[in-house]
């Protein structure tokens, strides 16, 4: 038996299913869990001492890849003088001031540790600020595992959302819509239906169920009936935030919304989350207003020194971003290409830099599309992949996360790797 089955036989003991966060269970690909040791560059190293090309990057905040020095200069020093105080710090405010002036919608920000903390305290301040309580989220965007959220669209369009959960009680989601992603139609009679919405979430490129585009249409709709019904709209970029550009989906796409949401990125690798909007609605938010939110670690000296780190280098090395893209742009063409040549049921989908591969034939629009993957497949590609070296997200439905370290060499190495792989799955 080797290190990583001894390890997570004894984690089974102690830990739900060995591990904290479902995904890493491996589970959804018929596998155990590696248990890796350390990380440098694009690269990650398991308990066994197998080397991997990471496609997760600790799903999505290592932007800069692992144990990136620039990143993790002056830690230890940050360390040194004390970890948690529960008191203002300076580095607080200039976190703070970063993200604002990068993300051009929001005037104000309050940290948290996890976007699931965000995105629950910004729908917290929508009802607040409109006194409305329904909300409408999206069938295939997550936006964390508060309970109001764990939801699935119920027998009709219209219908209210229904607990995913054993523990959700039904009538915690009975005010949450659940809509069709990209479905202008279905939006419209979402919002016909229901004059009392207080807020729409969304994830404005979906990064949960594989890598989804919206269409400008549907942003632009989206953005015209939030207004016109004194709706407000929460853009959830925890996933696209700091990684589409600097500015997020929203400088990307020319759509403000009225809150957004972060994570991931923010904390370069360390717990954080944040939500922020205009004056009026962050003003709802205690001890301003009477919209209650705290956290004991909020701000966190460590996260916000990496945060600050990791959002300061990449204002100003943007070409960061161009070069991901370009690089993504390539996995693209020649998967797909090579798809095509040999007539494989798989899809590849890219917006930016964000990439995945849909083991299913036709385009990938909407939550039903990405539903008809064949994930047994999938789960053969995934084992083919990590056997030669690649680590991949261990399911089907989750994006690939490129980081500047990752190499034109790499690329070509993936891009060699999934031809192999698929040839000996199809052939």
């Amino acid at each position: 038996m080797n290190k990583s089955k001894e390890i997570y036989q004894e984690a089974k003991k102690y830990i739900p299913g060995g591990v904290n966060s479902p995904v890493r269970a491996f589970k959804s690909v018929g596998l155990d869990p590696v248990f890796i040791e350390r990380g440098k560059g694009a690269h990650i190293y398991d308990v066994d001492g197998n080397k991997y090309l990471d496609y997760i990057c600790s799903w999505g905040p290592l932007i800069l890849g692992h144990s990136n020095e620039l990143v993790t200069e002056g830690i230890a020093e940050v360390v040194a003088r004390g970890t948690s105080y529960g008191v203002p710090t300076k580095i607080e405010v200039e976190m703070a001031k970063e993200i604002c002036e990068a993300y051009g919608p929001i005037d104000m920000v309050r940290m948290v540790n996890s976007g699931t903390e965000a995105t629950m305290s910004a729908l917290r301040v929508a009802r607040g600020y409109t006194s409305k309580d329904k909300i409408l989220k999206f069938e295939g965007c997550y936006h964390g595992h508060s309970d109001a959220l764990l939801v699935k669209s119920g027998s009709g369009t219209l219908t209210y959302g229904v607990p995913t959960s054993p523990g959700v009680p039904a009538d915690t989601v009975k005010d949450t819509l659940v809509g069709k992603y990209n479905d202008i139609e279905n939006l419209n009679e979402i919002f016909k239906a229901n004059n009392d919405i207080a807020a729409v979430i969304l994830e404005p490129v979906a990064g949960n169920m594989g890598v989804v585009t919206p269409s400008m249409e549907f942003l632009k709709e989206l953005r015209r009936l939030c207004t016109e019904n004194n709706t407000v709209l929460i853009f959830d970029e925890v996933i696209t935030g700091f990684r589409l550009s600097y500015g997020g989906a929203a400088e990307v796409f020319g759509i403000e919304p009225d809150m957004a949401c972060f994570g991931k990125i923010i904390g370069g690798g360390l717990p954080v989350g944040a939500y922020g909007g205009k004056k009026r609605f962050m003003d709802m938010v205690s001890p301003i207003g009477n919209v209650y939110q705290a956290g004991t670690l909020s701000g966190n000296p460590l996260a916000m020194h990496m945060g600050l780190k990791t959002l300061r280098i990449l204002k100003e090395n943007k070409d960061i971003y161009s070069q991901m893209e370009r690089k993504a742009t390539i996995l693209e063409k020649e998967i797909q290409d090579f798809i095509d040549e040999n007539k494989i049921p798989v899809r590849t989908n890219r917006f930016k830099g964000m990439f995945c591969l849909f083991f299913t034939d036709g385009d990938i629009e909407s939550f039903d599309d990405v539903m008809k993957c064949d994930t047994e497949k999938y789960a053969m590609f995934f084992k083919k992949m990590l056997d030669k070296g690649i680590l991949l997200p261990p399911a089907q439905f989750e994006g690939w996360f490129l980081s500047s370290a990752h190499t034109d060499e790499d690329v070509e190495l993936t891009i060699e790797k999934v031809k192999e792989s698929l040839r000996e799955i199809y052939n």
